[in-house]
């Protein structure tokens, strides 16, 4: 298989994973080498009173972006979030496209950043964030014979 097969794989693999990124439309493009993007365009429902993208999507897509830079040098493994730091520039309106970076590594831990940039690449918000690298779990919900069990954080 090349890499490139792997790359579509792992990128297919981590957007069917998450559904709450599937129900908010995000379309990761980028999965590789320690770097994500992710495209989104925010629709009315995930809109605040000021018609731009609520600030809690932005930070979801901030979140994930920066889980999938981290998981992108070691897709077998999950990631969860241990802190998160955002600041928002300006509003996040229209098309959107998130880029994550992994900054360092060590065996258990991944230390991120992120931006959302818009149509015209303007920052609209920046994050940094801490993951923990743990096992991934087997399947759960109603289709699963296994009981719900989130990875641990310890």
């Amino acid at each position: 298989m090349s890499s490139s097969d792997s790359s579509d794989i792992n990128i297919r693999s981590y957007t069917s994973q998450i559904p709450f990124a599937r129900h908010l439309g995000f379309e990761l493009t980028k999965f590789e080498g320690g770097e994500s993007e992710i495209i989104y365009t925010a629709k009315p429902e995930h809109l605040n009173t000021f018609d731009v993208t609520h600030g809690g999507a932005c930070m979801t897509l901030l979140d994930i972006t920066m889980a999938a830079a981290a998981r992108s040098v070691a897709p077998e493994t999950g990631v969860v979030t241990i802190e998160m730091k955002t600041s928002f520039m300006q509003p996040s309106v229209g098309p959107l496209q998130a880029r994550g970076t992994l900054i360092h590594r060590t065996a258990t831990l991944a230390f991120t950043e992120a931006k959302i940039y818009d149509e015209q690449e303007r920052v609209c918000a920046h994050a940094t964030g801490t993951f923990k690298y743990v096992k991934r779990r087997l399947p759960t919900g109603p289709a699963s014979a296994n009981e719900m069990r989130p990875p641990s954080t310890d």
